[in-house]
């Protein structure tokens, strides 16, 4: 059955942005820690740099994996890395804790401020709200993590439109105005250091993918479809007050702000989700690394086990989350796995990978372009 456009072309984005959003921005905690220190041009030019090399590194992940016939992050890197495959596996085992901590700590922040109840209530409903999608399989998070996208594209922009609307008078002074330190590049890679981890988990959609065109519109696209609501988020909090760069939780700061209860209670909804459909994509790449072993075996993986990995995991994250905070896990954590990701997954991307794509197919084929 041929792959619709959206299928082979616009989907890869979209879920992407699924899966970063919840460890990447839906909190503001983590544009505050990568772009906003840098002062408000050098974050505006933080995130340019970033969605440009996202887009650069999808396109090369995924006519990578569409060539090699790779859909799980365990067969992609046996091509990219080797028998170092399994470096790789750490590392995303433990981004995958630390990113499932961080969205618990987040749940159970905003359930404590806005319903005075304990934070470990709200990162437990968290966590069974993930168990059951992850038990569905690769269908339904597929769809749930494209539908939910059009959600947050909606709430975000309302919420980006009323709150600049109100605070967005002084923007062009405080974007222009402010000093760009010289860290801004830096933090930006640093950044898509660690997000960059993401796209390895979004390999199924490449089954989609027909042609090399294909990949490489799709790889042009996924930057932006996933970093588009950074910027306009980051457009409001730089109009925001120096509070909000103070907050555990920028964003629920910043629509406290706003005399707009329904828009509020929409937002929570969906804000709550965002960490729901992010975990569920880790858990889920970790599911399919399992049940690949079972097809190894030519055995089927049980269906209770997929909820029984989710709930380990999920305790290991809620222990990581009570034990270390927010602040500490966004501001520690990922900048130390930063480099590890770019040392194991981007600098062998863009030179043994790049000679997999496009040398190695030239000589196989006498000197002409490998077909699609």
């Amino acid at each position: 059955m041929n792959a619709t456009l959206f299928q082979r072309i616009l989907l890869p984005g979209f879920i992407l942005q699924s899966v970063l959003i919840g460890g990447g921005y839906a909190t503001g905690r983590e544009l505050v820690e990568f772009f906003l220190s840098s002062g408000p041009l050098g974050g505006l030019l933080g995130i340019l740099v970033a969605t440009g090399v996202f887009s650069l590194i999808s396109m090369l992940t995924f006519e990578l994996a569409r060539m090699t016939r790779s859909y799980s992050y365990r067969s992609f890197f046996n091509q990219l890395l080797g028998r170092g495959w399994f470096l790789y596996e750490l590392a995303y085992f433990a981004l995958g804790i630390l990113v499932l901590a961080v969205i618990g700590s987040a749940a159970g922040q905003v359930v404590a401020d806005h319903l005075q109840i304990s934070s470990t209530s709200g990162t437990v409903v968290l966590m069974v709200a993930i168990c059951v999608l992850v038990a569905w399989g690769t269908k339904l998070i597929e769809k749930v993590l494209a539908g939910w996208s059009f959600l947050l594209y909606a709430t975000y922009a309302a919420f980006v439109y009323l709150y600049l609307s109100e605070q967005g008078d002084a923007l062009g002074d405080k974007l222009f105005g402010g000093e760009v330190t010289g860290d801004w590049l830096v933090n930006a890679i640093k950044y898509v250091g660690y997000n960059v981890a993401a796209l390895p988990l979004i390999l199924f959609c490449v089954r989609h993918m027909a042609s090399r065109q294909d990949a490489i519109r799709a790889g042009m696209l996924a930057g932006p479809l996933a970093m588009l609501p950074a910027l306009v988020f980051y457009l409001a909090m730089v109009s925001g007050s120096a509070e909000v760069a103070q907050a555990a939780v920028p964003s629920d700061f910043m629509i406290g702000q706003l005399d707009a209860p329904w828009l509020q209670a929409i937002f929570y909804v969906v804000l709550f989700g965002t960490f729901v459909e992010t975990g569920s994509a880790f858990i889920h790449a970790m599911n399919e690394r399992i049940a690949e072993v079972y097809q190894e075996r030519q055995r089927v993986m049980p269906k209770g086990l997929r909820p029984l990995i989710a709930a380990l995991a999920l305790v290991l994250s809620i222990y990581l989350a009570q034990v270390v905070g927010l602040v500490g896990l966004i501001g520690g954590g990922y900048g130390t796995l930063t480099w590890l990701f770019v040392a194991l997954f981007v600098l062998p991307l863009l030179s043994y990978g790049s000679y997999r794509i496009f040398i190695k197919p030239l000589q196989a084929t006498g000197g002409q372009p490998a077909s699609g």
